[in-house]
């Protein structure tokens, strides 16, 4: 993904690098041991520390849960009251991994709610494979969604709901892109903690990428 100069987007994301670092030297961890909870090798939990990376969506909630803390204080926003109503005039997008995010609930829930733009041009990765649950609803243009072995395509009107243990990857299967809404549950019952987070193993039958 191209860091274009004078982006808000950008400053949004420069400043996750030194709160990642605040926190695992808060939780006494060494860059080994956090890299190891988070499913990420050193050398890359290094490079997104000092800002030469910037984390996907699903590498911040495995963050999130090594630090003991959510992916909306990893970027930084404040806490809201119990029952929020977020303005559009308020929402401050988030470019990640060959998407662009805008939060659409509060900050600090057991689930995350996203309005998500996946931009043609996104590289090729994964697959992903973390803890919780997430249902998706496409708004606009066309998405491709792998689960495991299987293969989809999704218009306008078409959601899916599954389980993110299962080895998974978004991409746009159009020119234009694709406008979808997003929910993910941050945990699910009976996970250990440090397992199911960066990218998984690839599944037998060719099981393919997500975020």
């Amino acid at each position: 993904m191209n860091r274009l100069e004078g982006d808000p987007v950008r400053s949004a994301l420069d400043a996750v690098a030194p709160q990642l670092r605040r926190l695992r030297r808060r939780s006494a961890l060494s860059l080994e041991e956090a890299a190891r909870s988070a499913g990420l090798s050193p050398a890359h939990l290094s490079r997104l520390e000092n800002g030469r990376r910037w984390p996907s969506l699903a590498m911040l909630i495995c963050l999130a849960r090594t630090y003991g803390t959510t992916v909306a204080q990893l970027l930084g926003e404040l806490p809201v009251d119990r029952h929020a109503v977020v303005r559009a005039t308020d929402l401050a997008p988030i470019a990640a991994d060959g998407g662009t995010y805008w939060p659409a609930g509060a900050p600090g829930r057991g689930t995350r709610a996203l309005r998500i733009h996946v931009d043609p041009r996104r590289r090729a990765g994964g697959p992903y494979s973390h803890p919780g649950e997430e249902w998706l609803y496409v708004l606009d243009g066309s998405l491709g969604l792998r689960l495991g072995a299987v293969r989809y395509t999704l218009a306008p009107g078409d959601s899916a709901h599954f389980d993110s243990s299962t080895p998974h990857r978004l991409a746009a299967a159009g020119h234009g892109g694709a406008d979808l809404l997003y929910l993910h549950t941050l945990s699910r019952p009976g996970l250990a903690p440090g397992r199911a987070c960066g990218p998984a193993h690839q599944a037998p039958n060719g099981a393919a990428p997500h975020e």
